[in-house]
């Protein structure tokens, strides 16, 4: 259904620097409708092998979508505060998204994104998160 992509994932908390972790995996990348979907499934470097993630790309909006052992349905939008539910083999949490800065840039042949956001767990304090995700068609 997809074409073959390298999908590199960048991940860093300021004020955490030991806290950024790059993967870069193979999956899937194609369009349905108006939107991208890019595919992997996480590894055991990410903790979470056994779960397929999906980022799922409309021109203003992105999803990062977890299903398997983790379960996760995270929504990024400019200015936008989201709630989602954090399904962990140790139980269901709250996380909460304050997105400051969104910017996509997407098409047929890959492309990226860049998401500045603010992430707390219910009751811990807010984590100032920069993700990189970059799409390759292979």
């Amino acid at each position: 259904m997809g074409k073959k992509a390298i999908i590199s994932v960048g991940s860093k908390q300021i004020g955490n620097e030991s806290e950024a972790i790059e993967i870069v995996t193979q999956g899937e990348f194609y369009k349905k409708e108006n939107c991208y979907y890019a595919v992997y499934e996480e590894s055991e470097l990410s903790g979470m092998k056994g779960t397929t993630t999906t980022l799922k790309i409309k021109p203003s909006e992105f999803s990062l979508i977890r299903m398997g052992t983790t379960n996760a349905k995270m929504k990024f939008k400019n200015n936008v505060k989201n709630v989602s539910m954090y399904d962990t083999p140790y139980g269901t949490l709250e996380l909460y998204i304050d997105t400051k800065k969104l910017n996509i840039d997407v098409n047929e042949d890959g492309g990226k994104v860049y998401i500045d956001y603010d992430m707390n767990l219910e009751g811990e304090k807010s984590l100032k998160t920069i993700l990189n995700i970059d799409i390759k068609m292979k």
